[in-house]
């Protein structure tokens, strides 16, 4: 798939209150080990967490209020129409607050599931897929180095190289992209990280 735009970006879009007010949410909470996967259902086992740690070190703690949602929602819709996806989406998942420090990273992936999610119980993802992914920068960039989001666009666009994301280092800054496209967040070489990630669902793909 050849698209003109792998990623829309809106710089310094969230007001840095609004920013620091999720980062201070974000450290009043009960933080917990990022994993990865989808819709876990049971704690991995030691040899999961084994190979988890060689892919991805944070701290995260799931965010799920309308205020934050007001925020995002608007630049998550104007992205996806601006770059040309108009991808179908109708619902949001918890977003997610991370937080890296020196040495944390998250490797190589994509957000998207193989298979929709089978939860009966929540008409809101049942039968979805993730469609749409966002970041949000929480963190001045002079208080960290290293921690760039990088993009690998091989699978869409052959050839290509990967390429880091500076337009979403300021803080406030929202990056949109589909679901699909791999990305991985270098490791934090001083100070820490924040950021907000939140992925949007809709019916799978025709």
């Amino acid at each position: 798939m050849n698209l003109e735009y792998y990623y829309w970006y809106f710089t310094k879009a969230v007001p840095e209150r609004i920013c620091d007010d999720i980062v201070r949410y974000g450290k009043e909470s009960e933080k917990e080990m990022a994993l990865t996967g989808h819709q876990r259902t049971e704690p991995p086992s030691k040899e999961e967490l084994k190979n988890i740690k060689k892919k991805r070190k944070s701290d995260i703690v799931w965010m799920s209020d309308k205020w934050i949602y007001k925020e995002i929602h608007p630049f998550i819709a104007d992205g996806n129409v601006n770059a040309g996806w108009n991808h179908q989406w109708d619902w949001s998942e918890a977003c997610q607050f991370t937080e890296y420090k020196k040495g944390q990273f998250y490797d190589w992936h994509s957000d998207s599931n193989a298979k929709p999610y089978d939860v009966e119980e929540n008409l809101n993802s049942h039968g979805k897929i993730r469609k749409l992914s966002m970041t949000l920068s929480l963190t001045d960039p002079d208080e960290y180095e290293g921690g760039d989001l990088e993009f690998d666009f091989r699978d869409t666009d052959i050839g290509s190289q990967p390429r880091i994301c500076e337009e979403v280092r300021p803080k406030g800054s929202i990056i949109v992209f589909p679901s699909f496209i791999w990305h991985r967040v270098k490791p934090v070489t001083k100070g820490i990280r924040h950021s907000l990630v939140c992925w949007s669902l809709g019916q799978p793909y025709v």
